[in-house]
């Protein structure tokens, strides 16, 4: 998708016209309220943190015998637009489908990872959104100045502060099924050879 493609879009968006816009591995489109967010595809590092995050998740489901999917920069859409969060736990039913979006109402968990240019969205807006659309468990990789995971659950309207995952550490999260972590190794590179 060009730049000059996007700016040919006329009158304000919609989900519908940002789900049908070209695959593009280069960017994530958002659609907050009627404004079309863009931000660069990931680097490496988060990539290799989502990846292995999301391996562990689907393994602590599977475990758990939770039915739910796990899925990586899956559209969502939510009252007030549509988002790519970095990884989601959604209904399995949900998810049964070839589609391209989930609803917010079959999502059980949201995790961002921090990314340099996204730190207030996914900090401060991403979390209220979330929250307004009833989401009831929200996690945030930070990646500085070590790997730490700040787990949330949504009381009275808003996200409050469970744990945090510390690296070097075990941490036990009960919610959206259990699950143990120790972020260290999320961000590793493999030292193979």
């Amino acid at each position: 998708m060009s730049i000059a493609s996007l700016a040919q879009h006329h009158g304000p968006w919609t989900v519908e016209a940002v789900l049908a816009l070209a695959e593009d591995r280069s960017h994530r489109y958002e659609l907050v309220g009627e404004s079309l967010v863009m931000s660069p595809a990931p680097g490496l590092r988060h990539q290799r943190a989502s990846f292995r995050l999301h391996v562990a998740l689907d393994a602590a489901a599977q475990a758990a015998g939770a039915a739910v999917e796990v899925l990586e920069a899956i559209n969502v859409i939510l009252p007030s637009g549509l988002v790519v969060p970095d990884i989601v736990v959604a209904d399995a039913g949900a998810t049964a489908e070839d589609g391209v979006s989930i609803d917010a109402e079959a999502v059980q968990l949201i995790v961002e990872l921090v990314s340099p240019g996204d730190k207030t969205m996914d900090r401060k807006f991403k979390p209220m959104l979330y929250a307004e659309a009833g989401i009831e468990h929200y996690w945030r990789l930070e990646f500085d100045p070590a790997p730490r995971l700040i787990v949330s659950d949504l009381a009275a309207g808003r996200y409050v502060e469970k744990t945090i995952a510390l690296p070097g550490a075990t941490t036990r999260v009960e919610a959206p099924f259990p699950f143990e972590i120790d972020p260290a190794g999320l961000t590793q590179p493999n030292r193979r050879g």
